[in-house]
């Protein structure tokens, strides 16, 4: 049975943050010893990013009306202030829902000849914010899906979430091959960004930006003319180590992330052995992993670009050209670090290219707490 991939959408909020622009003032915070201002300005200068979307517009000096009370940005002093984790969780309610919405219907309008009453079952992903009924709900109903739409939330996993959501996805079509799963990832991560001289906090806060991706998943045959990505198969892998490098706790002022600088060096050392169990069924790539030509075997690349360096050392640890990790690069400039929704973006970015050919070979993977490597291989056609 063929598992595809179709309608693969993206979205953000309209609000731009220009980077330079956010590392001024971030570096301007009252509070901050002279090490944490050097630390600001070396991890948002080599970050990669250029812009990040944000439902926050408080975070441009001109958005916020003079009567409104300032909540995250103070405009007049340029202070961050700490809103407590309720209000960062309750702005999360308000604006998540619109951006599942918003891209879920957009998954719709690209699959080819799929409408909302084809959709089966529902899996949403997210990991910066939680209500209930939650967005699984808010989906089915503001969509017009089927009453009797099966409905599944994957919530606090990580950048990595999206994998097994597509994993899930696949799963429920192979069980049902009339199934039409609907997967959509919403992230908020700025909503949890705060001032302060912890060098994971600072690091977090020059990668994390907002957006959402959704897709179709279904072995219903694809449209001719469709482009769409065989979902060939999954693997997981945590590494031996590195399980206190990632992490993502709930603080009295919203989530807090943990993001070591030893995750990249973890992600370079370990990601040969975390691809094998994925390509150990073909043998042409698996020979060409174990010799360090994976570059050779596979066309395209959707890394979750969790950081610059951690591009750099997956380029560096499977022999990748500059112009496989082009995708991946492209999006951590223009839009950051989204946590799950981020290779969803990577993915479009590679499916939309007009030099991408039926019957390339697909290698995408997310890196995220534990760690965990998400892995999947998949096939273009169309």
């Amino acid at each position: 049975m063929t598992v595809t991939l179709a309608g693969l959408a993206t979205v953000v909020p309209p609000t731009v943050l220009v980077q330079d622009e956010v590392r001024d003032v971030f570096a301007a915070q009252p509070g901050l010893t002279r090490l944490a201002q050097r630390i600001v300005s070396t991890s948002f200068g080599v970050s990669g990013i250029e812009t990040r979307h944000t439902v926050l517009e408080e975070l441009t000096r001109s958005a916020r009306d003079p009567g409104d009370p300032a909540l995250f940005f103070d405009a007049e002093s340029g202070e961050l202030l700490l809103p407590g984790t309720k209000a960062r969780n309750d702005l999360y309610a308000e604006h998540a829902g619109r951006l599942y919405v918003e891209a879920g219907r957009a998954a719709l309008d690209r699959a080819v000849g799929l409408a909302a009453d084809d959709v089966t079952h529902v899996v949403t992903v997210s990991c910066t914010g939680f209500y209930a009924p939650g967005p699984d709900f808010v989906l089915a109903r503001d969509l017009g899906l089927r009453a009797g739409v099966q409905r599944y939330h994957l919530g606090f996993m990580g950048c990595y979430a999206s994998m097994p959501a597509l994993r899930l996805a696949a799963q429920l079509c192979e069980a049902d091959p009339d199934a039409v799963v609907l997967v959509v990832s919403v992230e908020l991560c700025t909503l949890h960004l705060r001032t302060s001289n912890d060098p994971d906090t600072i690091v977090a806060t020059s990668l994390f930006a907002d957006g959402a991706g959704a897709a179709i998943v279904t072995a219903r045959p694809a449209a001719a003319g469709e482009r769409v990505l065989e979902l060939d198969r999954f693997a997981t892998r945590t590494t031996p180590q590195g399980e206190g490098d990632m992490a993502w706790k709930i603080g009295d002022h919203g989530f807090e992330m943990v993001l070591s600088n030893a995750v990249p060096g973890l992600i370079g050392e370990h990601i040969t052995g975390a691809l094998a169990p994925l390509l150990a069924e073909e043998a042409d790539l698996a020979d060409a992993l174990a010799a360090q030509t994976a570059g050779d075997a596979i066309t395209h690349w959707a890394v979750h670009p969790g950081g610059r360096s951690i591009l750099d050392k997956v380029e560096a640890a499977l022999a990748l050209s500059a112009s496989q990790l082009a995708p991946a690069r492209r999006i951590l400039r223009d839009f950051g670090n989204m946590s799950s929704a981020t290779v969803l973006f990577v993915l479009r970015d590679i499916l939309d290219a007009p030099e991408t050919s039926n019957g390339d070979r697909i290698a995408a993977m997310a890196f995220g707490p534990g760690l965990t490597v998400e892995s999947a291989l998949m096939t273009v056609r169309g």
